[in-house]
């Protein structure tokens, strides 16, 4: 039996989907714990290929079990969209798929309010996804604005909520943001339908996956975001909304951490970034836009256009301490196979002094300069390469140095988007 974590150990984007796919083929049950359909997560699978929102990726399984727990704030329309790609495909989810009934759901009206306020911030627009996860989540918090997957099935009490909620919503569009307000009527009528969809799915999860752990099942739970991107612990402001760090998974699944047994960080082989905040290895001239072409670096979710830098070994160690990382999954080493030269970052200066550590401060963070040590290149494929011992010398030198700057183990390389194209280290 295994419960194991895997999550991302920069700012997302580091290819955890194809890590968790590749890891469901020993696991029974796949869970998603936090964040909600701003994340993408992208399988390839032979010829097919699927961008997940919501929907663990390891549903492309068709023995696993899938999971979206309570942590999840969940946009029901977001997700029978992907219900209908899947079975358009071949993929039935029917007695794969539980949702818990804790799970919050975004409504129309969090996506009004979110778009109306990074508008009206313009430049100091902390650079969201616009899909209303923030505002879910701060209705979350408020107690009384929450609407739940399980409020769906109180015909009394979700329509006179959700025209409380129009209605204090329509007063913040219309006299803070100069905007039209919403109404409520088709809102009631869009989400009941949603709720008759989703009555077969539900279940309370916490109760399902401690059942699983407790009959010797192997779980796996998928984080999305990064670390840094952690409402706690990330680059605060220009965070999400949620906890994406190991801790995550037992608030947003209902489990003990006493039953967490591995935690596997995701680590691109350079660092990338979407949104705004500081980024100290970021390379805006032409290797930047380099890097960014070969490894068509765009959001998968809006399609934005990814910062991309050099690797961080500051943030490495960052991700290791905050997460208790046991391992960690090199993901897009062959993105970097035409390269002569590649640089990582081993610390930073900040006002005269040596950084070793991650600062929690964004300005201090914005006032850091990368100190980086140059390696060699090594100028040829590494698709093909199946062993550690296939890999280049000088890409073997390069990933030994990532083990040694971040105090971590390398259990996965990945050099392909396929699930063949994975390196698993003893």
């Amino acid at each position: 039996m295994s419960v194991r974590i895997v999550l991302g150990a920069q700012w997302g984007d580091e290819g955890k989907a194809k890590v968790v796919d590749y890891m469901t083929a020993d696991s029974d049950v796949v869970v998603r714990f936090q964040g909600g359909a701003n994340a993408g997560h992208t399988i390839k699978a032979g010829d097919l290929e699927f961008v997940f929102h919501l929907i663990p990726a390891g549903i492309v399984h068709p023995d696993k079990t899938c999971v979206i727990g309570n942590g999840v704030v969940m946009d029901p329309e977001a997700l029978f969209l992907e219900v209908e790609e899947l079975e358009s495909k071949g993929i039935s989810i029917q007695d794969r798929l539980f949702v818990s009934p804790n799970t919050h759901l975004v409504m129309p009206y969090h996506k009004r309010v979110e778009q109306a306020s990074e508008e009206r911030d313009g430049a100091d627009a902390i650079g969201t996804t616009l899909r209303g996860i923030g505002p879910c989540y701060q209705d979350k918090v408020n107690r009384s604005s929450g609407i739940r997957v399980g409020d769906l099935f109180d015909a009394d009490a979700m329509p006179a909520k959700v025209r409380e909620n129009v209605r204090q919503k329509n007063e913040i569009l219309e006299n803070v943001y100069g905007q039209d307000g919403l109404d409520a009527t088709p809102i009631i009528e869009a989400y009941t339908a949603f709720g008759e969809r989703l009555a077969p799915f539900v279940t309370d999860t916490s109760v399902y996956l401690n059942d699983m752990i407790d009959a010797g099942k192997d779980v796996l739970f998928e984080g999305s975001q990064g670390t840094l991107l952690d409402i706690d612990h990330g680059t605060y402001p220009f965070v999400t909304s949620s906890n994406t760090t190991a801790g995550g998974a037992c608030t947003g699944a209902g489990i003990g951490p006493t039953r967490i047994s591995e935690v596997i960080g995701v680590v691109k082989a350079y660092t990338t970034r979407v949104g705004n905040g500081p980024f100290p290895t970021e390379l805006t001239g032409a290797m930047g836009d380099r890097i960014r072409e070969i490894g068509h670096e765009y959001g998968a979710t809006t399609g934005r256009p990814r910062r991309c830098g050099w690797l961080d070994a500051v943030i490495l160690r960052f991700a290791a301490r905050v997460n208790g990382l046991s391992g960690i999954a090199v993901t897009r080493l062959d993105i970097l196979d035409p390269l002569d030269e590649i640089r990582i970052c081993t610390h930073y200066t900040c006002r005269g002094k040596r950084m070793e550590h991650f600062p929690n401060d964004v300005k201090v963070l914005a006032d850091c300069e990368p100190v980086y040590e140059s390696m060699a290149g090594w100028r040829a494929s590494t698709s093909d390469a199946r062993r550690w011992e296939e890999l280049p010398e000088n890409a073997r030198r390069y990933l030994d140095r990532i083990q040694e700057l971040s105090r971590t183990p390398i259990a996965m390389v990945s050099v392909g988007p396929d699930r063949k194209e994975t390196i698993v280290v003893d």
